[in-house]
Formats: structure tokens, C-alpha cells, sequence
């Protein structure tokens, strides 16, 4: 493993960590703060970062940037746009948007796992999946963490006496 690949997965990692944490604490907070905030760019620079040093590691080797660069790419878009949205959001101390905010980012966050899974399928030697096989998995993952977090809480129910 050279020194590029590791430094490019670890800032994917911690961008998966970073903004993780910046949605999932808005999500709990009810609205969106001055942390999250800071989490999503930070996030959006470490997934820059990292997907650029693969990029160029990807393009040395001679590989073809297939589905998972495309989808990337637009991941990163997303998260940019999901990022100055919510500095403007929160700037504007849109009361209204704060609190409904949290919609956007889970959804942009469920599209940024898909990438982020494609890539860790294909890049486990053992299980030597292509472009379609890992972008189904993907599609999996994404899926059933959607599922997980868009469910509805269940309703508390008056314990009989």
C-alpha cells in the first residue's frame, strides 16, 4: 500500500466520520448549528482531498474512471452546495430552515455513502467486483441505511395498569 493510497483512505474515512457526525447531530439537535457546520466543510475538504489524491492515482495507473469517479464527482457536488446552503441557512438565522434542514443533509448524506461504499467494495481484492456489482452493493447499503434512518419512530403506547 503506498503512502498516497493511505493518506487518500484516511481522508475518505474521516470524511465519512466528519460528516456523519455534522448530519446525525443536526438531525438529534432538531436544528442546525455553528458545528455541524464546521463538520460538513470539514468533511467536504477531507473528501476533496482524499477523492483527488485517488483521482490521480487512478489516472497514473491507467485505470478508466468509471461509475464510481462519476458518482463521486457528484457527491462532492452535493456536498458542496449542501454546505454553502446550510452557511447561508444559518447565516440568514432562518429560524424555519434551521429546523428543517436536517431532511436535506440526511439525504445528501445517503447519497454521499453510495460512492463511499462502491469504492470500499471495489477496493477489497478478495472480492473482485466490477463497476456493476459494487454499484448494486452500493445501492444496497444506501438503501437500508435509508430505511434505518428515515423510519418513523415508533409511537409510544400508554402502559396498561
Amino acid at each position: 500500500m503506498t503512502l498516497t493510497l493511505i493518506a487518500a483512505t484516511t481522508a475518505i474515512s474521516l470524511a465519512l466520520v466528519c460528516y456523519t457526525a455534522g448530519v446525525f447531530s443536526e438531525r438529534k439537535r432538531g436544528t442546525l448549528t455553528k458545528g455541524s457546520l464546521a463538520l460538513f466543510w470539514l468533511g467536504l475538504a477531507l473528501d476533496t482531498t482524499g477523492t483527488t489524491l485517488m483521482t490521480v492515482m487512478a489516472q497514473d495507473g491507467g485505470a478508466v474512471l468509471g461509475m464510481h469517479a462519476a458518482s463521486g464527482a457528484l457527491a462532492i457536488a452535493l456536498m458542496a452546495v449542501h454546505a454553502i446552503w446550510a452557511t447561508v441557512t444559518f447565516a440568514r438565522k432562518n429560524e424555519v430552515g434551521m429546523k428543517r434542514f436536517h431532511t436535506f443533509s440526511v439525504v445528501v448524506w445517503l447519497f454521499w455513502l453510495m460512492p463511499y461504499v462502491l469504492g470500499v467494495l471495489q477496493g477489497i481484492p478478495v472480492l473482485h467486483l466490477q463497476n456493476l456489482q459494487a454499484g448494486i452493493g452500493s445501492l444496497a447499503v444506501a438503501g437500508i441505511a435509508a430505511l434505518i434512518v428515515l423510519r418513523k419512530p415508533a409511537t409510544k403506547r400508554p402502559s396498561a395498569r
